[in-house]
């Protein structure tokens, strides 16, 4: 029997994204979320949680995305967990350097809400199958 999506980490410095967030991904999508504000907080909570995806954003103060998906691939515990960027810089270039990291994939911003539990979850069978392979 294939598992299926639960749990998601999602580290996001803006409260109103958070918000959001939670609406879409908890109440719409059913999902068990962690709602960290900075990456030393999710860092800090992760592998107790054991997210099954992660959502990240790029640019928040102190650690950015990109730092936090470092340290969370260090990890043995995370290092084949999907990990999915949301950006507010939509530029192909940027987008390409974001997915050269290790990210499974990016969401921009805005975002639609009612899609965000599908699309998270494509993002989540699509990382599956790359760390599998």
């Amino acid at each position: 029997m294939e598992e299926a999506l639960r749990r998601i980490l999602c580290v996001e410095d803006d409260p109103d994204i958070r918000l959001v967030l939670q609406f879409s991904l908890g109440r719409v999508g059913g999902y068990e979320l962690l709602m960290c504000p900075d990456g030393p907080s999710a860092l800090a909570q992760a592998v107790a949680f054991a997210p099954q995806l992660v959502l990240l954003d790029v640019m928040m103060p102190g650690m950015s995305g990109p730092e936090t998906l470092a340290a969370l691939r260090g990890m043995p515990a995370l290092r084949g967990v999907p990990m999915v960027f949301l950006t507010a810089k939509a530029l192909l270039e940027e987008v390409e350097d974001i997915l050269e990291l290790g990210a499974t994939g990016v969401i921009v911003k805005p975002f639609d809400p009612m899609r965000l539990p599908r699309d998270v979850k494509i993002y989540w069978e699509h990382g599956r199958g790359c760390a599998s392979a």
